[in-house]
C-alpha cells in the first residue's frame, strides 16, 4: 500500500490550513506565486508586494490526494473509517475557500478548472434521496461540468468531468441525458489513450449507466453496457474495487503494489454481487427466449456467461432449494424455459439482494412484467410447431397480460419475422403458418455453414502463405498445389449453388463427371 499519514498528523494538517486560509483571507495583499524560487519571497519589505513561493491550490489537491491515501489504508468495516470518513465534510468546506479566494484573486482559467474537478469528485458518486436535494445537486453539477468543458484546455480534466457528469445523471435515474452526453462525447473512441485512473472512472460510469438502464426497464442497453465488464471476469480490477485472489499468480509483487494504490475507497464501490444479479438478469430475459426460437442452432448466444452458469448447474449431481444468487437464477431460467412466469418470478425476485436496489419496489414490478412477457414469447417460440391458431384471450389469462398487451407483443414479433403467423379479426385468432424448418432442415444448414467456414478459413491460411488455390503442380496433372481438389468442377458448382442457395447446377455435376473419370490417370 502506499504510504499514508498518520491520523494525528492529518487532523493537524486540516486544522494548519483551515488557519492558513484564514490569514489569507485577511491579508489579500499577500500574493502566491507558483514558480517563483524561495529566495525571491517577499514577506517584510510592504514597498513592493509582498510574496510567497507556492500555490494553495497544489497544497489543497496534495491535502485531498492525502485523504484518499488515508481511507485506502484504513479498515472500511472498523469506526476509525468512518471518523475519518466525516472529515469529508471538513475537507469539502476547504474546497469550497480555496475556490472563493482563487476566485477573489483573479486565478487563470487552468487553476479554475483544477479545484472545480476536486469539488466535482467529491460530489458525482453521492445520491440524493430528497427531491429538492437532487435538483440542487443537479444544477450544481451543470454549473461545474459546463465550467470545465468551456475553459479547459487539457483532455484529461475534461474527459474527468464528463465522466462524472454522465456517473451523476446514471445514478440519479436520468438515463436518457447520461446515454445523450456518452455519445456526443465519442468518448469510448478516445477512452484507450488515457491514464488508467480516467479508463477506471470510464468503467464505473459505464457499469453506472447500464444499472441506470436496467432500472429504467431497457434490457437490452443494460445488458450491452454491463457486458464487456462482466464478460472479463476482471470486474474487481477493472472497477479498482479488489484484486481477485484466482488471479495472483498473474502479477508480481510491484504489479500488485501498483495496482493496490489505485484502488478507490470503500465508500466509493459499487456493489459487484448486484452487479452480477442484474447482468444475468438481463442475459436471463434475453437469451432464454432466443433459445426458443433456435433450438436447433444453439451457437447462436447472446451471453457466454450465463450458458456458463446453466452448464455448471447442469452438471451438479443434486439439485435443492437455490440459496445462492447463481442458484436462484439458473432456477428461475429453467422455470422461464417452461413458460413458468410465476414461479421464474417468485424465485428470482426472493432473492435479499434487490433490497440494495434504489427503488427496490418498482425494479422488482418492472422484472415481473418483463417476465411475463419473456414467458409468453418463450411458450410460443416452444409451442407455435403444436398449434394451427390459438386465441389471446388464453394466452392473456395463461400470462395475466391483457389483450391489448398480447396484441402488441405478438405484433412485434410477427413484423420482426420472428413469428410465422398473421391476426384473423373476424374470428380474433392467431394463425400460425407452418414455415418453420425441420429438425433435419437446420442440421442441413448447420452443416454447409461449417463446410462454409472451413472452406474460408482454409482460403485466408492459404492466401497468408502465398498460395493460390488456382496454382497446379505443373507436370502432375490438374491437381491443385495443395494436393485438394479445390479447383474441380464439382466443387464450384457446388459452392456457387450454395451460394445461391439452391442446387440448379447439380447438372454440371453429372456432365463434369466423364472429366474427372478420364483425369483419374493422372493420379496413377
Amino acid at each position: 500500500m502506499a504510504v499514508c499519514m498518520k491520523v494525528e498528523i492529518w487532523v493537524q494538517l486540516l486544522t494548519t490550513l483551515d488557519k492558513l486560509l484564514t490569514l489569507l483571507e485577511e491579508h489579500r495583499e499577500v500574493h502566491f506565486i507558483e514558480a517563483m524560487p524561495e529566495e525571491e519571497e517577499n514577506l517584510e519589505d510592504e514597498a513592493r508586494a509582498l510574496t510567497v513561493a507556492g500555490s494553495i491550490l497544489v497544497i489543497m489537491e496534495r491535502t485531498d490526494d492525502e485523504f484518499t491515501k488515508l481511507l485506502r489504508n484504513l479498515d472500511p468495516h472498523g469506526t476509525e473509517y468512518v471518523q475519518r470518513l466525516s472529515d469529508e465534510t471538513r475537507l469539502c468546506t476547504l474546497i469550497l475557500r480555496v475556490k472563493a479566494e482563487l476566485d477573489l484573486r483573479r486565478a487563470s482559467h487552468e487553476e479554475m478548472c483544477r479545484i472545480y474537478l476536486r469539488q466535482i469528485e467529491h460530489l458525482y458518486y453521492k445520491v440524493d434521496y430528497k427531491k429538492d436535494s437532487e435538483e440542487d445537486s443537479k444544477l450544481l453539477m451543470d454549473k461545474l461540468c459546463k465550467y470545465i468543458y468551456r475553459y479547459d484546455t487539457t483532455d484529461r480534466i475534461r474527459t474527468r468531468a464528463m465522466l462524472a457528469h454522465i456517473y451523476h445523471h446514471a445514478l440519479h435515474n436520468r438515463w436518457a441525458q447520461g446515454r445523450d452526453l456518452m455519445l456526443m462525447s465519442h468518448l469510448q473512441q478516445s477512452i484507450s489513450h488515457a491514464d488508467i485512473p480516467t479508463k477506471i472512472l470510464h468503467n464505473r460510469t459505464m457499469v453506472q449507466l447500464g444499472l441506470c438502464a436496467f432500472r429504467k426497464g431497457f434490457i437490452q442497453h443494460a445488458h450491452t453496457t454491463l457486458n464487456e465488464i462482466q464478460s472479463s471476469q476482471k470486474s474487481k480490477e477493472l472497477l479498482a474495487q479488489g484484486l481477485s485472489t484466482q488471479r495472483m499468480s498473474e502479477r508480481n509483487l510491484e504489479q500488485e503494489k501498483i495496482e493496490k494504490q489505485r484502488q478507490i475507497p470503500f465508500h466509493m464501490h459499487i456493489n459487484l454481487e448486484l452487479l452480477e444479479y442484474s447482468y444475468l438478469t438481463c442475459a436471463m430475459l434475453l437469451e432464454v427466449p432466443h433459445m426458443a426460437a433456435h433450438q436447433f442452432d444453439q451457437r447462436k448466444k447472446l451471453s457466454r456467461t450465463f450458458h456458463y452458469q446453466l452448464r455448471n448447474a447442469d452438471k451438479s449431481p443434486l439439485i435443492g432449494p437455490p440459496d445462492s444468487m447463481r442458484e436462484h437464477l439458473v432456477a428461475s431460467a429453467k422455470a422461464m424455459m417452461k413458460a413458468d412466469w410465476k414461479t421464474c418470478a417468485d424465485t428470482l425476485l426472493a432473492h435479499k439482494i434487490w433490497s440494495l436496489m434504489p427503488n427496490a419496489e418498482e425494479v422488482k414490478a418492472m422484472l415481473k412484467q418483463k417476465i411475463k412477457e419473456e414467458s409468453l414469447r418463450t411458450y410460443i417460440f416452444t409451442y407455435s410447431a403444436c398449434y394451427d391458431s390459438i386465441s389471446p384471450l388464453v394466452l392473456a389469462k395463461m400470462f395475466d397480460l391483457t389483450n391489448a398487451q398480447i396484441h402488441a407483443l405478438i405484433s412485434k414479433m410477427i413484423l420482426n419475422d420472428e413469428l410465422k403467423a398473421s391476426w384473423d379479426k373476424p374470428t380474433d385468432l392467431l394463425i400460425l403458418h407452418r414455415a418453420e424448418s425441420t429438425k433435419l432442415q437446420s442440421l442441413a444448414k448447420q452443416t454447409a455453414d461449417k463446410l462454409m467456414y472451413v472452406m474460408e478459413n482454409t482460403e485466408k491460411m492459404l492466401d497468408s502463405r502465398g498460395i493460390s488455390l488456382g496454382t497446379t503442380f505443373g507436370n502432375k496433372g490438374g491437381n491443385s498445389a495443395t494436393g485438394l481438389p479445390w479447383q474441380s468442377s464439382w466443387s464450384n458448382n457446388l459452392y456457387q449453388g450454395n451460394n445461391k442457395g439452391n442446387y440448379n447446377n447439380r447438372g454440371n455435376y453429372n456432365n463434369n463427371r466423364g472429366n474427372y473419370n478420364n483425369n483419374r490417370g493422372n493420379y496413377n
